[in-house]
């Protein structure tokens, strides 16, 4: 997402001159769709911060794991993916098509290398729909309507909000973003999401130094929250067990993982 507003579909001006996030964020987790000044950061925020690889990948892990559950568990068949960043191995839409192939999932972001991307790797299964719309977050109610031409919002929708939110700088902004998404689900939706943390007992305060650096020298600004702030994203819904832990722990399949600062849940709407 971009660092201002911008227009709905109107892409964020391409700046190869100025490290972005979701190039820094492919950089961290392996892959190749990023440039040197990308590299150049992102190596400067893993040595003041070295746990950024492991909250990247953490991250990614939860994505997958969160799909699964939904579409194995919960049988989830729509998916709203705000803030998709760069394609890379297992995306919302591939996870869900190989549980259920008649899955759709609809995209959401205003990055241009990442909408070139979308359109050429985000192509549905046989049976299924993928679709990707050039929105901003801070237009949900473009997201709504632009959605709602692909997913049925009379059925229950997976709403994913994955490291995005914490890119609205304004904490009521942002809680006012994640209600009105929801206020137009029905009952029986979801909410995925995952936000940065301050917080001392997840080892977050080494992420406050790191932030400082980050918005001096990159783009979009972003900010951590603490787990009250975060907590209330998911008023009105139902948190589902393990509730708000380290992304790195939610259901976590193998052994005990690495702590992570960021947090990690997945709610039902009642």
């Amino acid at each position: 997402m971009s660092d201002s507003h911008t227009p709905a579909g109107t892409s964020a001006p391409l700046n190869t001159r100025v490290a972005h996030n979701a190039r820094v964020w492919n950089y961290w987790i392996g892959g190749k769709d990023n440039y040197e000044v990308d590299q150049q950061v992102a190596e400067q925020v893993a040595e003041m911060f070295p746990i950024i690889r492991d909250i990247a990948r953490a991250d990614r892990w939860f994505l997958g794991r969160a799909v699964r559950f939904l579409a194995e568990e919960r049988g989830v068949r729509q998916f709203l993916d705000i803030g998709t960043g760069l394609p890379t191995v297992d995306n919302t839409h591939e996870i869900a098509q190989r549980i259920a192939p008649d899955s759709r999932i609809v995209y959401v972001d205003n990055d241009p290398i990442v909408l070139v991307h979308a359109r050429t790797l985000l192509t549905s299964a046989a049976g299924g729909v993928t679709d990707y719309i050039d929105a901003d977050v801070r237009d949900p109610d473009v997201i709504l309507e632009r959605a709602s031409r692909t997913l049925d919002l009379g059925k229950p929708v997976a709403v994913m909000m994955l490291g995005i939110l914490n890119f609205v700088l304004d904490t009521e902004e942002a809680r006012d973003i994640a209600r009105r998404v929801m206020a137009a689900m029905p009952s029986g939706s979801y909410l995925a999401l995952t936000h940065p943390t301050f917080d001392f007992d997840l080892g977050g305060e080494g992420q406050i130094p790191a932030m400082k650096f980050w918005n001096e020298n990159a783009t979009p600004p972003i900010t951590a929250r603490g787990r009250e702030d975060i907590a209330a994203f998911f008023d009105g819904l139902e948190l589902l067990e393990p509730g708000l832990v380290s992304c790195s722990r939610w259901r976590a399949e193998h052994g005990s993982p690495v702590v992570v600062p960021q947090f990690g849940a997945v709610a039902v709407k009642p």
